[in-house]
């Protein structure tokens, strides 16, 4: 760490975890064994440490059960976190949380692609039901 520079905090790594966000909603499946793929390529919140804008595309792709996301209340949920100081992976991992919540999906996998900052970039996957590492 260069002379100046603060550490990484508890409170950085918690933050907008529990930030409220708007609430998804759902509608009655009406058919059983199929998948769905969204892509929300403008993603948007703020580094909680630097401040300073990240974006990316999130991808939902799942099996729905009983119940399907409802687009635009997904939309207005993606979007709020354009004011939220997060971490890429504590925003993928919500994001698949508040999901599973929702629609109690058969199984369901939130992928984040970030865009390059700082020459590096990165994709975050998290799953539901989590499963063994290389599954």
């Amino acid at each position: 760490m260069k002379r100046g520079q603060k550490a990484y905090t508890k409170r950085h790594a918690e933050s907008g975890i529990a930030t409220p966000l708007p609430p998804l909603e759902t509608w009655p499946n009406q058919y059983p064994g199929y998948e769905i793929t969204i892509e929300i390529p403008e993603y948007t919140a703020i580094c909680p440490k630097t401040g300073l804008p990240d974006f990316g595309t999130i991808a939902i792709h799942y099996m729905p059960q009983k119940a399907c996301v409802e687009l635009k209340s997904l939309k207005l949920y993606i979007h709020a976190y354009r004011n939220v100081g997060i971490f890429y992976e504590n925003a993928v991992n919500r994001i698949l949380r508040d999901f599973v919540n929702a629609c109690r999906p058969e199984w369901a996998v939130v992928t984040g692609t970030f865009t390059a900052r700082g020459g590096l970039s990165s994709t975050i996957r998290a799953q539901y039901p989590q499963t063994s590492r290389g599954s």
